[in-house]
């Protein structure tokens, strides 16, 4: 079983330091108000409207941890722990050799390389972790449209591989996948 952790990405000359953390109910009026954006709406799985609903789904994010298939983290900037995004490893089949991560960053925060500072800590993390369980690739997918993760991927050394297509209503528009493989 993996432990619950908190991974860091340090402070650079422009930018605050990050910290990721399994997410607590206590984060859920920040993550609710980031669910509130139409952009992040847009690509998000469910919608979050609701205290109910944001305590529902970080139980959800705790479920994940305990079953080993999930280990979803807040992404936290600076020294209170402002609320900036969220980041994720998805492992389906827990000794497979691929696994799948993923990201969002609040409205206030785009533009300032939070995803990509996020997705290195998780990728690195990632490959430690479960380097004794087989973990080789990780995978990152987004939609066809969406132009900011695709930079964010490319920029976190994540090389585009593949367009996927449509798998309704799941997946309604094509993809695109990006793939990270161990000491890349």
């Amino acid at each position: 079983m993996i432990t619950p952790t908190t991974l860091r990405s340090a402070a650079t000359a422009d930018l605050p330091a990050l910290s990721l953390r399994p997410w607590r109910d206590d984060d859920v009026p920040a993550l609710v108000e980031a669910y509130a954006d139409p952009f992040l709406r847009r690509w998000a799985a469910e919608p979050l409207d609701d205290a109910a609903g944001g305590l529902r789904w970080v139980a959800q994010q705790r479920r994940g941890w305990e079953e080993g298939r999930r280990f979803a983290f807040a992404v936290l900037e600076g020294g209170p722990g402002r609320l900036v995004g969220g980041a994720v490893l998805k492992r389906a089949v827990p000794d497979g050799p691929s696994a799948e991560v993923g990201y969002w960053t609040a409205a206030r925060a785009r533009g300032r390389g939070v995803a990509p500072r996020a997705l290195e800590a998780l990728t690195a993390w990632a490959f430690e972790a479960f380097a004794g369980s087989g973990l080789e690739r990780l995978e990152l997918l987004h939609q066809e449209d969406n132009g900011a993760s695709c930079r964010v991927a490319e920029k976190s050394g994540y090389p585009f591989r593949a367009v996927l297509p449509a798998a309704p209503p799941e997946f309604p528009l094509s993809g695109h996948l990006h793939v990270r493989t161990a000491g890349a």
